[in-house]
């Protein structure tokens, strides 16, 4: 399963998110579950380097199944504003997939 974690400030903006796990939906290489949150997850924080030229911190595993986004912390307002924008789009689209792939993926806030 993919799990995947938004993690929000104490102000509700999304400082961080984490997706960890493999959706084991097919084999590697056909998996479109797995395909669809790589998709949505990189091209999202892609859009916000392109977008805003703010770089997060980004963890990778490995092997594939683990990311770590994390938005520095010191950004101008508006800045932060449209990757927030960007970030809830992102996590709109995860839900999508959560809602029709729910045995493969999950969502939880923190």
């Amino acid at each position: 399963m993919i799990d995947i974690t938004i993690n929000k400030s104490d102000t509700g903006l999304i400082d961080s998110f984490t997706i960890s796990g493999h959706a084991l939906f097919a084999n590697r290489g056909d998996d479109i579950v797995c395909a669809g949150v790589t998709a949505v997850s990189f091209g999202s924080i892609n859009a916000v380097i392109s977008l805003t030229g703010i770089t997060p911190s980004i963890k990778q595993g490995k092997d594939g199944g683990y990311l770590k986004c994390t938005i520095p912390e010191n950004i101008p307002k508006e800045t932060r504003e449209k990757i927030q924008l960007l970030l809830e789009g992102m996590v709109v689209s995860l839900e999508t997939i959560e809602r029709d792939y729910g045995k493969y993926v999950a969502i939880t806030y923190n």
